[in-house]
């Protein structure tokens, strides 16, 4: 039974990997620009999904309520980093975006 549990969660933690390197790849491949706020995009989404579930409750009807509100909050967290992070870098030479800012 031990066995299972932890090929079960190595499968889930190795699923959350994935996804995460998929979300790179992808950023890098549209934008051309290195992304590393997926993590904290990440952070915030289980923050507001806990919220939500401790306001609304963890029956099926708050598991759903807490998926929504944090794909909602999730997908407006990165809009707005992309139109104020990102797109001003999009016309910059590619390593911009690596460099520390000037004092």
């Amino acid at each position: 039974m031990n066995v299972l549990q932890q090929l079960i969660n190595g499968v889930s933690l190795g699923s959350i990997y994935a996804l995460i390197a998929l979300g790179y790849t992808m950023v890098y491949g549209i934008v051309l620009l290195i992304n590393f706020a997926h993590g904290d995009i990440l952070m915030v989404g289980a923050y507001a999904a806990f919220f939500a579930l401790g306001a609304i409750g963890t029956g099926p009807l708050g598991m759903f309520a807490a998926f929504i509100i944090s794909m909602i909050i999730c997908a407006t967290l990165g809009i707005t980093i992309e139109r104020l992070a990102y797109r001003p870098l999009r016309s910059a030479p590619g390593l911009t975006p690596l460099l520390p800012p000037l004092r």
